[in-house]
C-alpha cells in the first residue's frame, strides 16, 4: 500500500535509515573527544566514571564514525538518484537545501568579519580601555609585522580564480555531454585546490605572528584558517565528483552532486576575494611587512 501511495506524488519517502542516529552519536563522541584531546595536549586530565578520558583516541573514534556516516549516507543518496527517486520536485528541494546551507556558511563568515572589523575600525574604543592598551591605539597593533599581500596571498588569489574557471569549464563540458572535458576540468580544479592548501600551509608556517597573544593574529587565523578548511572540504567534494565522473555517474540532465560542488567552490572563491582585500590588503595598510 505504501508503494502504491508513493507512485501518486513526486516526493521521495525514504526508507528507515540508521544514519541520523549514527551521525548524532559520532558528533557527540568527536565533540567530547576533542575536549579530551585538547586537555591531553595541555597535560590536563578529564576524570569520569573513575577513568581519565584525556586521551587522543576518543576524538579519532568520533572522526571515524562521522566519515563512515558521510560515506554511507551519501552512497544511499547516489543509489536513490540512480533508482529514479530524485524527481523534479526532489531535485528542486535538494537545490533549496544547498542554497540554505551556503547561506548559513555566509553568516558563519560574517561572524569572523564582524570580529575583525570591530577590532580594526575601533582600536581606540573608549569603553574597552584594555583593547586600546593592548593594540597601542592602532591596527595592526604596534610591534606586528604583516604578510606581504603581493607575495603568497596574490598567488593564492590567482590559483582560486583560475580554479573557478576550470570548474566552470567542467560544468559546461558536462552540459554538452563532453565527458573528457568534464574529467579534465575536474582534475585541474582538484589540483589547484590542493595547491592553494599547500601554499597557505607554507604561509602559516612562515607567518611573523602567532594565533596567541595577538588580536591581529587571532582574527587573521580564524578568518583565513576557516576559509582554508572550506577549501579543503571543497577539494574533497570535487575529488568525489571526479571519481563519480570517471565512473559515468553524471549525465547532462542529472548531475546535482556536481552542481552542488560547483556552487560551493564558487562560494569559496568569493569569500577569498573579500578576505584578500579586507585582511591582506586593507588590514595590513601602513604596517611593516615581514621580510620574506
Amino acid at each position: 500500500m505504501a508503494e502504491a501511495h508513493t507512485k501518486k506524488h513526486d516526493y521521495h519517502i525514504i526508507d528507515p535509515s540508521p544514519w541520523p542516529i549514527t551521525a548524532a552519536f559520532g558528533a557527540f563522541v568527536i565533540t567530547f573527544g576533542g575536549v579530551c584531546f585538547m586537555r591531553y595536549l595541555n597535560g590536563g586530565t578529564v576524570h569520569l566514571f573513575g577513568l581519565n578520558w584525556a586521551q587522543p583516541w576518543l576524538f579519532f573514534i568520533g572522526l571515524a564514525v562521522i566519515l563512515y556516516v558521510m560515506y554511507g549516507w551519501w552512497s544511499d543518496t547516489v543509489r536513490e538518484a540512480h533508482q529514479g527517486a530524485h524527481t523534479r520536485v526532489v531535485s528542486l528541494h535538494l537545490r533549496y537545501g544547498m542554497i540554505m546551507f551556503i547561506a548559513s556558511e555566509v553568516m558563519f563568515f560574517v561572524a569572523w568579519f564582524w570580529a575583525y572589523f570591530d577590532v580594526s575600525l575601533f582600536p581606540n574604543e573608549a569603553i574597552q580601555a584594555s583593547r586600546t592598551a593592548f593594540l597601542g591605539g592602532q591596527f595592526p597593533p604596534k610591534g606586528i609585522e604583516v604578510l606581504d599581500p603581493w607575495h603568497l596571498p596574490i598567488y593564492n588569489t590567482i590559483i582560486l580564480l583560475l580554479s573557478g574557471t576550470t570548474v566552470t569549464w567542467a560544468h559546461h563540458a558536462l552540459l554538452h555531454n563532453d565527458r573528457r572535458g568534464l574529467i579534465q576540468g575536474l582534475v585541474l580544479t582538484v589540483l589547484l585546490g590542493a595547491l592553494f592548501s599547500c601554499v597557505q600551509a607554507y604561509e602559516y608556517a612562515h607567518a611573523p605572528f602567532e594565533f596567541k597573544n595577538s588580536i591581529y593574529g587571532a582574527t587573521f587565523f580564524m578568518a583565513t584558517g576557516f576559509h582554508g578548511f572550506h577549501v579543503l572540504i571543497g577539494t574533497i567534494f570535487l575529488l568525489v565528483c571526479l571519481l563519480r565522473a570517471i565512473r559515468g555517474d553524471f549525465t547532462p540532465k542529472q548531475h546535482f552532486g556536481f552542481e552542488a560542488a560547483a556552487w560551493y567552490w564558487h562560494f569559496v572563491d568569493v569569500v577569498w576575494l573579500f578576505l584578500f582585500f579586507c585582511i591582506y590588503i586593507w588590514g595590513s595598510w601602513g604596517a611593516p611587512v615581514a621580510a620574506g
